[in-house]
């Protein structure tokens, strides 16, 4: 099978003027040559990032990007809270654990957003809480959080709120000054169509304060050293130096896309895919009112093997989709709206989806899905 078309929320695919450039001959970083790149990439990203702050750039995945954002803010014994909504906000409790903060968790349903309102009530009850850490875009879950509204709560607080942006930026809005967001991580292999091995950190100079005060130990996470090095438009140690150039192409392309317009079409594969699986009569996992045009989470019948439809669809007919986690193994199935994926992609991974659950015997008029889509697609 030649086709590999990757429907998964990261990595996504890779446009081919980007695989040129991370194809091209390597240069030295510590150059004016690389340093042009770093100033190219660190506007472009403040663009994306909707941003004035600083942004620094770590050759690292996105858990780094995490990791660093509690390791620069925090000291051992802090207080801090954390939403865990789904496996990747769980994550921001368990690097507090490692780091010794004392994480306030907020459960919240898996397919359910929390609510400003739980925000609130945790700052209440913990008044020295120095950062609200939450995700934009829970990707087990497909469950959007509002950002805007947060940020008005945590903003009348001593604490910075920190968002792990990771699978969401440049997919789904997030205006970090607008609104007053202090942190913000993400990573390079989601929306900005490139290989995993970079992470972005805005911070603001509210939340600079923190990292001067912070006692965690770090050394390569070290944001101080990472703004020391920015003012010279350089990196503090060896950066991933053929994604940062090839980043600047993906930035290109972004802001010749628009921003606006970019997430008008990610709104329109999403819409085209969940009309697709009501048509074939599947369900949708998140609530209806919090779903994220960044991916699609589709409930499986109960007669229908998860992990093999997902197994087949990538070792038979090259498409690869995302199943479930944890308690949800083999119950869904994630589908990815970000990149450079197009109409054309989606309607090609639902007529196989079709064809993977007629041979599982999932009984639906022949066409139904894709027909929805392309209906969709074309009004």
């Amino acid at each position: 099978m030649d086709r590999n078309l990757l429907l998964t929320p990261g990595p996504t695919q890779i446009p081919p003027e980007i695989c040129e450039a991370l194809g091209r001959p390597i240069i030295h970083h510590r150059t004016p040559q690389f340093q042009n790149n770093i100033k190219e990439v660190i506007e472009g990203l403040q663009y994306v990032f909707q941003t004035k702050n600083d942004i620094y750039l770590l050759a690292a995945s996105g858990t780094g990007g995490m990791e660093s954002c509690v390791c620069n803010l925090l000291s051992p014994g802090d207080k801090a809270i954390t939403v865990d909504g789904g496996k990747f906000g769980e994550r921001w409790g368990d690097i507090c654990k490692c780091y010794g903060v004392n994480a306030d968790v907020i459960k919240v349903e898996w397919g359910k957003a929390v609510t400003p309102e739980q925000i609130q009530a945790a700052l209440d009850k913990n008044k020295d809480a120095k950062a609200v850490f939450i995700t934009l875009n829970e990707t087990s879950t497909g469950v959007v959080t509002d950002v805007k509204a947060i940020a008005a709560v945590v903003n009348k607080t001593r604490a910075v709120l920190v968002v792990d942006a990771i699978s969401g930026l440049g997919v789904v809005d997030l205006q970090m000054d607008a609104w007053g967001v202090d942190v913000v991580v993400s990573a390079s292999h989601k929306g900005f169509m490139l290989p995993p091995g970079l992470a972005f950190v805005a911070v603001s100079p509210k939340a600079f304060k923190y990292v001067q005060e912070a006692k965690s130990p770090r050394y390569y996470f070290d944001f101080r050293k990472s703004k020391k090095a920015l003012e010279k438009v350089d990196t503090p140690f060896t950066p991933a130096i053929g994604i940062v150039i090839a980043l600047v192409e993906s930035l290109k392309r972004m802001r010749a896309q628009g921003l606006d317009q970019l997430f008008a079409h990610f709104a329109l594969l999403a819409e085209g895919t969940r009309a697709a699986a009501k048509a074939l009569g599947l369900t949708l996992f998140p609530d209806e009112t919090c779903m994220s045009c960044a991916l699609t989470t589709i409930n499986l019948p109960a007669e229908i093997n998860g992990e093999k439809l997902v197994k087949t669809l990538r070792d038979v007919h090259g498409i690869s989709v995302a199943g479930g986690q944890d308690h949800l193994k083999g119950k869904i199935i994630r589908i990815a709206h970000m990149g450079c994926l197009t109409e054309e992609d989606i309607l090609t991974g639902l007529e196989y989806l079709e064809v993977v659950l007629k041979e599982q015997g999932y009984s639906f008029a022949p066409g139904a899905g894709v027909n929805a889509a392309k209906k969709v697609f074309t009004k």
